[in-house]
Parts: C-alpha cells; sequence; structure tokens
C-alpha cells in the first residue's frame, strides 16, 4: 500500500518527526560510557508514553523477526546494523551505537536512526562509514522531489557508498511510511535513475542508508531480530523520514544540531 497524506495529515507527520527528532537527540546525549542498553530503552518508552505517542516497535511482529519485538527502540552496537534488539549491555569507549526508533502520533508514524560514537574514543574507520552514510542519506533527499523515481533516491544513495568502498546490500532499504511504519514503496540503498514509482506531493519516505565495513552479508543474531555484519565488522546507518512537497523534499526528523 501506498499513502499520499492530505494537508492535515502532513502537518500531524511533521509534529511526529519533530517528537522522533527530539527523542533520539535526548537519548544520544544521554548514551555515554557506562549506559546500559536497558537504561535507553526505558528512556525511550518513558518519553514516547509522556508525549501521549505510540511505539511502532512494540507490538511489532514482522515475517523476519522474532516476535512480537518487545521494545522502544532499536539499539544495535558495533557489527550489529539494523534491529537491534535491546540487552544487558553496559556501553564502552569507543563503541559505535545506533538508535533507531519509530513513533506513531495522531495515527502517523515517524522513523529516524542515528549513528554515533560513545566517550572519547574516535576510530578514523568509523568515522570515516558513519560520514558516508550522512552523506549518501543527504544526496537521497537531494534526489527526491515531484516527478522523481524511486530509483533516482536509489541510485544517490548507492553512488555515495559505492564511492566511499562499502559494499551495499539491498534486503533491507528505505520505505513508504504513513499511518503505519512500513508501506510501500521499497527504496533500495542502490538503484538505477529513472525507475521505479513515481514520487508525489504528500508521499512520506523513510530514506535509511547503512553499510557495513567489509561485507554485504548479514547474519542475524540469536536474540532473532539482530541482525549483524557476517565478517564481526562494524556498521553504521542513518535514516531520515521525508515529506514530498511540490518543491522539493522536506525533512521531518531533524535533530536541533542539524537545523543549525
Amino acid at each position: 500500500m501506498i499513502e499520499i497524506l492530505n494537508p492535515a495529515e502532513l502537518a500531524r507527520a511533521k509534529e511526529t518527526g519533530a517528537l522522533v527528532a527530539d527523542i533520539l537527540q535526548t537519548l544520544k546525549s544521554r548514551s555515554t560510557v557506562g549506559t546500559n542498553l536497558l537504561d535507553i530503552d526505558r528512556w525511550a518508552q518513558t518519553m514516547i508514553v509522556e508525549a501521549g505517542a505510540l511505539s511502532c516497535y512494540v507490538d511489532y511482529e514482522p515475517s523476519f523477526g522474532r516476535g512480537p519485538f518487545g521494545h522502544y527502540i532499536c539499539t544495535a552496537v558495533n557489527d550489529a546494523v539494523l534491529h537491534g534488539l535491546p540487552y544487558d549491555y553496559t556501553l564502552a569507549d569507543g563503541d559505535l551505537l545506533t538508535l533507531d526508533l519509530a513513533v506513531a502520533n495522531g495515527g502517523v508514524a515517524a522513523d529516524s536512526a542515528i549513528s554515533f560514537l560513545v566517550g572519547d574514543s574516535k576510530p578514523p574507520e568509523s568515522v570515516a562509514m558513519i560520514s558516508a552514510t550522512e552523506r549518501a542519506l543527504s544526496a537521497g533527499i537531494a534526489a527526491a522531489g515531484p516527478g522523481a523515481r524511486i530509483g533516482d533516491i536509489s541510485h544517490a544513495i548507492g553512488s555515495v557508498l559505492r564511492e566511499a568502498g562499502y559494499p551495499i546490500n539491498t534486503e533491507f532499504g528505505g520505505h513508504g511510511i504513513g499511518s503505519t511504519m512500513h508501506q510501500d514503496p521499497h527504496v533500495p540503498n542502490t538503484g538505477r535513475p529513472g525507475r521505479g514509482y513515481k514520487l508525489r506531493p504528500g508521499l512520506l519516505l523513510a530514506l535509511e542508508p547503512w553499510v557495513m565495513a567489509d561485507t554485504a552479508e548479514l547474519i542475524t543474531d540469536a536474540d532473532g531480530w539482530t541482525l549483524r555484519s557476517a565478517t564481526g565488522s562494524r556498521t553504521a546507518h542513518s535514516e531520515h523520514t521525508i515529506a514530498i512537497t511540490h518543491d522539493g523534499a522536506e525533512i521531518l526528523t531533524l535533530r536541533e544540531p542539524e537545523k543549525i
């Protein structure tokens, strides 16, 4: 199903996107050396409930997971990249942490992810990998607009990731979003320009470039949810929800530092 939002729904989507951005920014600031992943999950739960919103994850039970997910946020550390199930792990200096959050409010969902390094240690290869996903995300957003096609976005994302030297997995990628978290169209992280669904004003997309340092192969953790790099290499993941407008694309999940 592909949804096209009306102006009232789009206004609610902007509110939801702002909420997701604020929660992620707060969680990033609190995620320091010594923080437990289960604490991050509890903090997310508290902020979602206090906002009167709903988690898109707690009852989520897709075919690819051992559901229901049962937590409020995805927390992926180092070699974990997607669907990271929070567990009893204490963050250490230099850990590469990805927080992925999807929330519904007012009948509309928004989805965003951020990768960052914990503590003072900043391994250059990890900094470069995070930067590559952020640049790929920016390129994908720049390629989105009325009349453009999904392939234009995919090509823009993939071009940045390939130029940076990373293998690209196409099993999981971006997606449509609206009254539910995951909708059509699928947005692979590589593709051919001029192909696929033509974008229309009112369409929401969650774009999410993600990479693993030296492989495109995923393995599923024993928890039935967490996806890790097959080689144990580090990973990174960046995501924003955007709205297609008559003028281009509007980012709904911008965090405060990105607004400056």
